[in-house]
């Protein structure tokens, strides 16, 4: 049985660098930085690795609200810190994912961990805000803190590398967190050589943001450090081949045939779940939690 192609769409360059708060140096690739057809996954948010000089206030956003999408934040280098007003807490090193749903409300705050602080040092990061289905969009808020002892990997044959299955399944591995609709989120650790192929269903939106080296994908494109590769919705396999140790984050996720409504740390269906949202919020009826 032939397998179609899933061809490439473009291979995109990290667009320019803005702050969020003080601590953490992005790069939009989507809504905002390119107009990509990504659903379920709303916003990328990729935080090169940048060198933060040492020090004793610990960088990052103070306490601000979010309803009816899902944050999601992989460490690469260096650590963050959580805190929200559901009384979560919890700090991610390189490795860990920290998956929180906002649902129907909650208010919380990142920063860089004290000791991490105190030291500086490289920091890489990656934020998903992960859209939620009408269905589940009040859902009850709720904290995945996975450390990277919890995430399963499958090791590739002949020292190819890993595939580490954050969310979906990968070789029948399940992955560590639990989510509302079909997605695949992977962490490939490929050595230099390395060939892996992946295949999800044609109307699955997919994308790789290459965290380090070089790969090129289905024998023609290549893409390098910082960048992302988006597909076409059309073919189901494509194969990964590592032209140097690489790191590579794979997104594929059912996309979420919704109308959206967005403002700021908003994300509903029509205008007036956004209005309901913000009335709620100045109610205080996503509790509290100190600056």
């Amino acid at each position: 049985m032939n397998i179609a192609v899933k061809e490439v769409a473009s291979v995109l360059n990290p667009p320019a660098p803005h702050m969020v708060g003080d601590g953490f140096r992005v790069h939009n690739f989507f809504p905002q930085g390119h107009k990509l057809k990504m659903s379920p996954f709303y916003l990328l948010d990729y935080n090169a690795k940048v060198n933060f000089s040492a020090r004793e206030q610990p960088r990052g956003v103070g306490t601000h609200p979010h309803r009816g999408f899902e944050t999601v934040t992989i460490a690469y280098q260096g650590a963050v810190a959580h805190h929200d007003s559901a009384g979560n807490s919890g700090i991610i090193y390189p490795g860990d994912v920290q998956w929180m749903t906002a649902g129907s409300g909650i208010l919380h705050k990142e920063y860089h961990e004290q000791q991490y602080s105190l030291k500086g040092g490289y920091f890489q990061m990656v934020q998903l805000w992960v859209n939620l289905p009408a269905a589940f969009k009040m859902t009850t808020p709720k904290y995945q803190g996975i450390k990277a002892s919890d995430i399963k990997e499958v090791v590739l044959p002949q020292n190819q590398g890993t595939v580490k299955v954050i969310a979906g399944h990968f070789d029948g591995i399940e992955g560590a967190a639990s989510t509302f609709s079909p997605m695949e989120v992977y962490e490939l650790r490929l050595n230099a050589g390395a060939r892996l192929s992946l295949n999800f269903p044609a109307p699955y939106n997919t994308g790789l943001l290459v965290i380090e080296g070089t790969i090129q994908v289905n024998d023609l494109e290549k893409a390098s450090a910082d960048q992302f590769v988006h597909f076409k919705n059309e073919g189901t396999a494509f194969t990964v081949e590592a032209l140097e140790d690489t790191i590579v984050l794979v997104l594929s996720g059912e996309p979420i045939n919704e109308p959206i409504a967005s403002y700021g740390p908003f994300l509903m269906n029509r205008p007036e779940e956004i209005q309901q949202a913000l009335a709620d919020y100045n109610q205080g009826k996503f509790g509290y939690l100190e600056e």
